[in-house]
């Protein structure tokens, strides 16, 4: 069985070797693949694994012996699921392998907001500590966490953990889902509207899916409904939220900040309006890349392929 990796590279740059797949058939792995050599590359192959490679109706028509389409992420809007649908093809995902990952980078980029940890180590050793006249001094603002409110839009398993993990720093816990079941016990947690949501949070946290129905769902009507200072972390999918409402809001002092690990286009444009604000950070959409979560993913990836061979896929998303 000839197996085809697309795009492989983020998955192992070196550290997170293909061993489990390649123990299954007869693997190729290219670190990216261009749009005019899938055909090519692909010919020959019973099984294709993809992450951002876009597999659609001329693909699958070029490449009538492909019987298994193995997405090496959670999102799989990359494929066009309707026309595997068509020609037999179950696509399978990768759905649970980030949520410690991505649950921790949502508490470093909240961490840093109200410590700033960064810009006073740089600061000290640039000598402005040895420059001062007293024993302490900061460049901004030092906040507790403890007492604040975090919301979150999304409650799966990643807002779940985010909250529990926002809980154990004695945060208020809210939550928006459209239909909202199983609340935790954390003291003071609700289920609330997200315009609700948006007026009583210190830190809103997107972790939801973007579907057609939420694209730009931060836009410039829900910013202004955000408390003032209020922060805005993203680590779900750039397209929920409107660029330039948010450079607006955080440049007029409305929200005291936002962090990004996701864009619209990635890698983005040079020119994005999100990238060399004040008080913007955006991060390269490492919250899925720790060695523990690739590792999962590599291994879910495998037995994905192993109960496609005895029979019964599994995370099928067609």
């Amino acid at each position: 069985m000839k197996m085809t990796v697309l795009d492989g590279y983020a998955l192992n740059p070196g550290d997170n070797p293909w061993d489990e797949i390649a123990a299954l058939g007869e693997l190729t792995v290219y670190d990216r693949t261009p749009r005019e050599l899938i055909v090519e590359r692909s010919r020959g192959s019973t099984v294709l694994f993809t992450n951002k490679t876009p597999l659609g109706p001329a693909e699958f028509d070029a490449l009538p012996e492909v019987k298994l389409v193995c997405v090496l992420a959670t999102g799989y809007n990359i494929v066009d699921t309707a026309a595997a649908t068509e020609r037999g093809i179950p696509v399978c995902n990768i759905p649970s392998y980030g949520t410690d990952s991505v649950a921790e980078l949502v508490l470093a980029l909240i961490l840093e907001q109200a410590k700033n940890v960064a810009a006073h180590a740089n600061a000290v050793a640039r000598g402005a500590w040895s420059a001062q006249p007293d024993y302490s001094f900061w460049l901004t603002p030092q906040r507790e966490l403890a007492g604040k409110t975090v919301g979150i839009v999304g409650f799966g398993r990643i807002g779940r953990r985010v909250g529990e993990l926002c809980a154990a720093f004695g945060m208020k816990v809210i939550a928006y889902a459209p239909r909202p079941k199983d609340a935790p016990d954390w003291p003071g947690f609700e289920f609330v509207s997200l315009e609700e949501l948006l007026e009583s949070s210190d830190y809103v946290s997107l972790n939801c899916p973007l579907t057609a129905e939420n694209a730009r769902m931060i836009n410039a009507e829900r910013l202004s409904l955000m408390k003032p200072g209020a922060y805005l972390i993203n680590t779900a999918r750039g397209p929920l939220v409107d660029a330039e409402a948010l450079k607006a809001a955080v440049l007029s002092g409305r929200l005291s900040g936002a962090a990004l690990d996701v864009l619209d286009t990635e890698p983005p444009k040079a020119d994005n309006p999100l990238i060399g604000v004040e008080n913007i950070t955006v991060t390269p959409h490492i919250a899925w890349a720790t060695v523990e979560a690739r590792g999962r993913l590599m291994h879910t990836a495998a037995e994905n392929v192993k109960a496609w061979l005895g029979g019964s896929p599994v995370n099928r998303v067609n």
